[in-house]
């Protein structure tokens, strides 16, 4: 069940800079950004919960991995940002090393 906590709290880590983005551009500014405030308190409480059965290392390079390579997709194909070689090598680099974790995990 650990793994399942950690996975959610992932998502909620997605979700607090998309909140933020959105606020930027968007006209229900206060809306999104506590859109924002509510997806990173749920994605605490979620990471607090895996971290009861998952190594703190382990737990914490997951959620921030699986959140940094949701939010650069999000990013390139939501928001339009920049995709070239050494973006994507860079997001590859992190999905491996997620991958390399839950493994040893």
């Amino acid at each position: 069940m650990s793994w399942f906590y950690l996975f959610i709290a992932a998502l909620f880590e997605v979700g607090w800079p998309f909140g933020l983005k959105v606020a930027v551009t968007s006209s229900h500014k206060v809306l999104w950004i506590i859109f924002a405030i509510i997806a990173m308190g749920l994605s605490g409480v979620f990471l607090y919960l895996a971290q009861r059965h998952i190594p703190i290392g382990t737990a914490y390079a997951i959620w921030t991995g699986i959140g940094a390579s949701c939010t650069f997709l999000i990013g390139v194909l939501i928001f339009n940002d920049a995709l070239n070689l050494m973006r994507i090598l860079g997001v590859l680099f992190i999905i491996m090393g997620v991958i390399f974790l839950k493994l040893e995990g």
